[in-house]
């Protein structure tokens, strides 16, 4: 079963949808606020994920302002199949946003999950799972009005209690034309609570367009175990990233070349301190000792934390 993940050649396949067509279990990086920016795409990449997820930019300030362009979302050449995920409450800015993004970026994705209080409060987020009409409407005029037809519109959702009702948000969007939609296993109301990875196998039953599993995945086994429980096409992980980027590649945890790929991509694309910093904490997380941790986690300064890894890791 390792081998249904991580064998066979690395994945250069740009389309999204082939990858879902490819026979293998596709590796996702989620779309995490703060995080999951190009630099560490990049990292990612490196290390067997195949598709990736800009963090959740609200479509609105994306059509308005040129600024919110610019420091919301930067790619490049090597960040491909890329997927941009938005935040919309309306069909024509959504896709005002795509059409913008179009020639960037392989896909966007509608977020149907987001249960934080402001996004609920601005119709954004989670509160579209109870609004199947309006997401319905909403896949179908990105679908109408982009040309290109390699160009996926995905959703991304949480569960209602009540499962028939998840099914049939799901159908009425893949009656709209949606490519794909990711289910993260657990309701809006629910932050810790177990994963109901039995109510992803069920959607992924009763559809006929690919089904990613979300939730709680934070090591290779566990992808493995998701993957057998759910019948999913693709995996997405978030916070099993963060801690191990090397994650999809086979690593039970970070190992040093990619704490080193890290340095070496960060600083070429000038991450900020605190980004950059943030990260080396995570992935640091199971490989340092608590004293370490004392140290490490105060350095306030690039060069500081240049000089701590050397003299402790050699990197």
């Amino acid at each position: 079963m390792v081998g249904d993940i991580t064998e066979g050649p690395e994945c250069q396949l740009k389309d999204p949808m082939d990858l879902f067509g490819s026979g293998r279990v596709v590796k996702i990086c989620a779309p995490m606020v703060r995080y999951s920016k190009l630099a560490f795409r990049t990292l990612v990449r490196k290390y067997s994920c195949d598709l990736c997820y800009t963090p959740m930019i609200v479509a609105a300030d994306f059509v308005r302002s040129a600024k919110a362009r610019d420091s919301e979302f930067t790619t490049n050449k090597g960040d491909h199949p890329l997927i941009v995920q938005f935040a919309a409450k309306e069909a024509q800015v959504l896709c005002d946003a795509a059409r913008i993004i179009c020639p960037f970026a392989n896909g966007i994705d509608l977020n149907c999950g987001c249960p934080q209080r402001w996004a609920i409060a601005e119709g954004y987020g989670a509160c579209l799972i109870n609004k199947p009409e309006l997401v319905k409407d909403m896949v179908r005029h990105v679908r109408n009005q982009i040309d290109n037809p390699k160009f996926s519109v995905s959703i991304k959702i949480r569960i209602h209690e009540d499962l028939k009702r998840t099914v049939d948000l799901c159908q009425k969007a893949e009656a709209a034309g949606v490519s794909w939609i990711t289910v993260h296993g657990r309701s809006i109301e629910e932050r810790h609570q177990p994963v109901h990875y039995d109510a992803i196998k069920t959607i992924k039953q009763s559809m006929s367009i690919p089904i990613v599993a979300n939730g709680d995945i934070k090591t290779l086994k566990d992808a493995e175990n998701v993957h057998h429980l759910t019948e999913a096409d693709g995996i997405m992980v978030a916070r099993g990233l963060l801690a191990n980027p090397a994650l999809f590649a086979g690593y039970e945890e970070t190992p040093f070349k990619c704490i080193q790929d890290w340095v070496d991509i960060a600083l070429e694309h000038g991450t900020p301190f605190t980004c950059f910093h943030h990260h080396l904490m995570y992935m640091m997380e199971r490989i340092t000792s608590k004293q370490e941790k004392k140290v490490f986690n105060v350095l306030s300064s690039t060069s500081a934390v240049l000089d701590y890894l050397n003299a402790h890791y050699g990197v």
